[in-house]
């Protein structure tokens, strides 16, 4: 990500963000930024100051060693990436949520979207919740305007109660006439330590058939079977977390008796859309 990426210019755009801490369980939100931006060698568009908008109290810079030996100190920011695929490009926008003055931080990201000019902003969180962790992952889709949520097809948001940046984003991005969209994933509570893989997979797949476009998953669903196996091994070892598991799952499988026929149809849909244009190897 050295060399620097114009904003200007992009085919299709479309904006993707996440944000570490409160709108991401289990890193499931930024897990989705992280693995995109691997798979195709995004290309740093800018940064924010991190002075500006960061406490390094609550979000401390780290340091690491390169694979050539060299300590390097990383401070906490957000970065504005330009991801190329073969059928469009996606601007990822990813770090942190900030301690200071969300106004001006959402106000500079603001300004690189409208010069992005994308179809749509997508906006990805993940929330604690009593889901199974041996179900499909619900994901809540919704648009924070009557008129993004009829060009989308997506329910209008009815959340009522204290927000975090992708709701002032969200706000923002309403105020200047942008269509965005919100999908939220439920992670189970009881195994709220990051990463979650099969959270992150789920966003993935929600967030291809939001953009219509062929996303490769990578190592994901392997990484969510293990992560699924794990958690199976450590619940059959407590009596009482596998009969609270057990009854989320009885609570859930009344709830869904079985697969919903648009979750059927959209499964259909991702599969017929990557054989037709299957994402490039490793998406470059």
């Amino acid at each position: 990500m050295a060399q620097v990426k114009s904003l200007k210019n992009l085919r299709r755009p479309a904006v993707v963000a996440a944000f570490g801490g409160w709108n991401d369980a289990g890193d499931a939100a930024s897990g989705v930024i992280d693995h995109l931006a691997e798979l195709t060698s995004a290309q740093l568009a800018f940064a924010l100051d991190p002075d500006d908008y960061y406490d390094f109290q609550v979000n401390r810079p780290t340091i690491a060693t390169t694979s050539g030996g060299e300590r390097t100190l990383r401070w906490p920011t957000t970065e504005v990436l330009v991801a190329s695929l073969p059928e469009r490009d996606l601007v990822l926008i990813g770090g942190p949520e900030p301690n200071f003055h969300w106004r001006g931080y959402c106000a500079a990201l603001i300004s690189a979207i409208r010069t992005v000019n994308p179809e749509i902003v997508v906006l990805l969180g993940a929330m604690l919740t009593d889901a199974p962790h041996s179900r499909p992952v619900p994901v809540n889709a919704s648009a924070s305007t009557p008129e993004a949520a009829a060009a989308l097809g997506l329910e209008l948001s009815d959340y009522e109660g204290p927000s975090g940046i992708l709701s002032v984003l969200a706000a923002d991005c309403a105020v200047i006439g942008l269509p965005a969209a919100s999908l939220w994933a439920s992670v189970p509570h009881y195994v709220a330590e990051p990463p979650n893989p099969k959270a992150t997979l789920a966003l993935l797949d929600r967030l291809e058939d939001l953009l219509d476009t062929p996303l490769d998953t990578g190592d994901l669903p392997d990484q969510a079977a293990q992560w699924e196996s794990q958690v199976n091994d450590l619940a059959s070892e407590d009596s009482d977390i596998s009969a609270y598991i057990s009854a989320l799952e009885e609570r859930r499988d009344e709830a869904q008796p079985e697969p919903q026929g648009e979750a059927i149809a959209a499964e259909i849909q991702r599969y017929l859309r990557r054989r037709r244009n299957p994402p490039a190897s490793g998406m470059r």
